[in-house]
């Protein structure tokens, strides 16, 4: 029996199964089906919704990131110390004596003064890894090198972002349905410096990209931008890497995708 739902075998369409079209919405399918399920889920309102749905799960599980961590409840931070306390007293016992609370009807001891105290000892020892971290550079300046260094010196790349293809651009076609109307430049953060890079690589200005969105080239941040063929359901994909610019395309891939 042929499952419609999924999309397995005879003819695809609705009802849609929310497995299939997450799948199509992560870019895991393969580049034919994703290609056949595209045009079909774009003309179903209701297989829209759901898409719409994984959208803003996603947008909000991303927002979690950049919430700010709430603070410790009151109740774990004087248990946390009172743990602290007791492994002090069995590593250095002859100290917790010199320490030991005076009799019943002394004053209590600040919670939050010995807090500070403990945040002062630890400064103080992220202090001393601090200089110490210093003298290794001195003296690693101060050696001489061996071979003159020549050139620009070395940038840490950015970290790829964005969903993941092949280094010769196999399975950007299933990112083609929601990268069409994207904007979203990356690495690159304008679209002058990704105007640059078109430049750079010879194409033609005058055809402004439909899509634009952040891709992970076989480990490799990069930008892909989406190109009109003139060919109805054919596109061209052109992935540049963070370091393109004047003189310098860093084309990543170029391949024509969809109808030939």
């Amino acid at each position: 029996m042929t499952d419609e739902s999924r999309g397995i075998g005879g003819t695809v369409g609705p009802p849609w199964s929310v497995d299939v079209l997450a799948d199509l919405h992560a870019g895991v399918l393969d580049e034919t089906r994703a290609a056949q399920l595209w045009p079909l889920v774009n003309a179903d309102p209701e297989a829209r919704a759901i898409l719409d749905a994984l959208d803003a799960t996603q947008s909000d599980l991303a927002s979690l990131a950049e919430a700010p961590a709430p603070p410790m409840p009151a109740e774990f931070a004087a248990r946390l110390d009172a743990a602290l306390a007791a492994e002090a007293a069995a590593k250095f016992p002859h100290r917790v004596q010199q320490a030991a609370p005076a009799p019943r009807g002394a004053q209590v001891v600040d919670l939050a003064a010995a807090r500070r105290r403990r945040n002062k000892r630890l400064g103080w020892a992220a202090g001393v890894l601090t200089a110490a971290a210093a003298a290794v550079v001195a003296v690693t300046i101060a050696i001489p090198h061996t071979r003159q260094q020549t050139g620009t010196p070395n940038v840490a790349a950015p970290p790829p972002t964005g969903p993941s293809v092949g280094s010769d651009g196999a399975g950007a076609q299933a990112l083609v349905g929601k990268a069409v109307g994207v904007r979203d430049f990356g690495p690159l953060q304008t679209e002058d410096k990704l105007d640059a890079c078109i430049a750079a690589a010879g194409l033609d200005p005058k055809v402004r990209p439909e899509g634009i969105r952040p891709v992970n080239v076989g480990g490799k941040a990069g930008v892909m931008i989406i190109l009109t063929t003139g060919k109805l359901a054919q596109f061209r994909l052109v992935a540049f890497g963070a370091d393109c610019g004047p003189g310098n395309p860093a084309v990543l891939f170029d391949k024509v995708v969809g109808e030939k």
